[in-house]
């Protein structure tokens, strides 16, 4: 299989949420036939829907990969839980959270794996470091990330110094 570009989104707000986040984009590049093309900034952001959490921090890698899309999904839940991350409350706190944004040009539906991710078209959590990376990035069936992110303009997202 040929190489294919792909982004993946990270947060966490356990733990040492900046470290993790850096460290986790490091990581991908571990993963097989996969390399790691670019990190945007971090960005803090408010947990949705539950007011009871630290803030998490986020940020979207680009990679190549030439995993398949449910092997690299795999992977990334592999990397979750090597840095800690328990699925056991659906919204709990996390140390680190992995999601396969886009995959290429191309949509998936099957249980358990949709790509484009679902509601990252609402997030501006999400647009804001793609839109870093690739300003110019549509969205399949959703449409171009600056004009997704000026409908979120209501989110507030903060982009983090670099340290």
């Amino acid at each position: 299989m040929a190489a294919v570009k792909a982004f993946v989104g990270l947060g966490a707000n356990l733990g040492e949420p900046q470290a993790q986040v850096r460290a986790a984009a490091v990581a991908l590049a571990e993963i097989p036939r996969t390399r790691l093309m670019a990190l945007s900034p971090l960005y803090r952001s408010a947990p949705l829907g539950v007011a009871t959490q630290p803030d998490f921090v986020n940020a979207v890698a680009a990679i190549e990969t030439g995993l398949a899309p449910w092997a690299l999904l795999e992977a990334l839940l592999a990397l979750e839980a090597r840095f800690g991350r328990t699925r056991e409350t659906p919204g709990e706190a996390r140390t680190l959270d992995l999601d396969l944004l886009l995959y290429a040009d191309r949509i998936v539906d099957e249980p358990g794996l949709i790509v484009p991710h679902p509601r990252m078209h609402q997030r501006a959590f999400v647009l804001a470091p793609l839109a870093d990376l690739a300003p110019e990035q549509v969205i399949p069936g959703r449409g171009p990330v600056r004009v997704l992110l000026a409908a979120c303009k209501d989110q507030i997202i903060e982009k983090l110094s670099e340290k």
